[in-house]
């Protein structure tokens, strides 16, 4: 493993804890992203326009999903990519198709539990409420209540004497949110939100909503060598990769097409036309090799010489819980970005793998760890076997080590998600073949 000093940069984390901030839902997220490669002079391509071969940075976005790539001057048609993959949406309540409910004076909205969050982080917290809404029209608009509006109340102790015994909560009873006193008004949700967004009353014909909390992302700790936050996981990825393939874009001697893949709906199995198992990358690949001039053949050739570094948070060992680690798999805060491993192929890495993340910490002098689960504990996945096996591009599952993972507020050190940024512009910008 590499033991390089890093050297921490207060800026980049300070720009994350903003993009963490600005990105309530994978729809804000994408559009947060977007606005940085705008700045860096990516422009935005629409899959249903016919796409050129010109060189430069483009990019594509659908829902909570955004596929941004640079092409270099004299690109060849079989130019392999290098691909950091990431995901933008994290465990939370949503909104149901019908959210207006309540009982006993209480006015509440109705949610579902989105993903593998852990639920009782969300008891007592201020929240907000944020997401797509979609008009008559076709046409989308983001909204983002970013205050105090909702809350899920626990139960006082006085009424559960055995709570701090163990606390079991029913995600239909006890999850739903209060935002109000009075009698339920159907629609009422809907037309708050239209005010909010400054739309006329009844012209949102659909919605994509959830809560978050309203608590800032912040830096901890006497030393401020920690950072607490939202949705880590894993838009710590998301704004590493997009400052990384920018970072890329302005090198002048590019072997290879960076790409950046950020996906939607991870937590819940990536199933979707935004997930890393639907069509998305694979198309987007694709066109930009027959755009290109490229045939068939050409696009079998970029995509068997492409490398994804599929980047998600991984568990830093926990002070409190070392028992449920690895004995000697032990990531800790700020020691770098980790490869994770897993021989059944709940993350992708293998051997070959290993030495293309290597080589990029080695590049971009900083240290790195490794990750593999405790035998006697059960794998989480990424999108990293799902890129590997749907479009046959060889994978390597890596991240930085957290805390709290699906809370609705995490814990990292401040020093990895700089680390993280520089090892993915050292792989994206890399001059030499895999391999070679």
């Amino acid at each position: 493993m590499s033991r390089a000093p890093a050297r921490f940069d207060r800026g980049h984390t300070d720009d994350l804890l903003s993009f963490l901030a600005a990105g309530p839902s994978p729809y804000h997220a994408v559009a947060a992203a977007a606005e940085r490669l705008e700045k860096a002079g990516f422009r935005q391509v629409r899959e249903t326009d016919a796409w050129d071969g010109s060189s430069g940075g483009k990019y594509v976005l659908r829902g909570g999903a955004i596929i941004a790539w640079y092409v270099p001057e004299g690109a060849e048609p079989h130019t392999p990519f290098r691909i950091v993959g990431a995901h933008t949406d994290s465990p939370n309540l949503r909104v149901k198709p019908l959210p207006d409910s309540g009982s006993h004076g209480w006015r509440q909205i109705a949610v579902e539990v989105y993903g593998g969050t852990l639920l009782n982080t969300w008891l007592d917290r201020d929240l907000g409420l944020a997401g797509r809404l979609t008009l008559h029209d076709g046409a989308e608009r983001l909204v983002n209540v970013d205050r105090p509006l909702l809350r899920v109340p626990q139960l006082a102790i006085h009424l559960d004497r055995q709570v701090n015994e163990g606390l079991k909560l029913d995600r239909q009873k006890h999850m739903q949110p209060v935002w109000g006193l009075g009698e339920v008004v159907e629609g009422d949700l809907i037309r708050f939100l239209e005010q909010e967004a400054g739309l006329a009353q009844g012209s949102v014909a659909g919605w994509d909503l959830m809560v978050h909390s309203v608590e800032p992302p912040a830096y901890l700790g006497r030393d401020r060598e920690l950072v607490t936050g939202p949705r880590m996981d894993n838009l710590i990825s998301v704004h590493a990769g997009t400052a990384a393939l920018t970072a890329a874009a302005a090198s002048d001697d590019l072997s290879y097409i960076p790409v950046l893949a950020a996906f939607d709906h991870e937590e819940n199995g990536s199933q979707s036309d935004t997930g890393a198992e639907g069509p998305l990358l694979g198309s987007v690949l694709e066109r930009s090799v027959f755009a290109r001039g490229g045939n068939v053949e050409d696009r079998a050739r970029a995509f068997a010489g492409a490398v994804c570094l599929s980047s998600d948070t991984g568990h830093a060992v926990h002070p409190n819980y070392s028992e449920r680690h690895d004995p000697t798999h032990l990531p800790r805060a700020n020691g770098g970005p980790i490869l994770k491993v897993n021989v059944n192929q709940r993350y992708a890495t293998d051997g070959s793998g290993r030495a293309v993340f290597a080589a990029a910490c080695e590049k971009a002098g900083v240290p790195w760890q490794t990750f593999v689960s405790n035998n006697a504990m059960p794998c989480g996945t990424t999108i990293g076997p799902i890129t590997a096996a749907r479009h046959g591009i060889r994978t390597v599952d890596i991240g930085v080590a957290i805390l709290s993972m699906h809370s609705a507020r995490e814990l990292c050190g401040a020093d990895d998600p700089y680390l993280l940024a520089n090892t993915l512009t050292a792989f994206l910008a890399a001059s030499s073949p895999a391999g070679g």
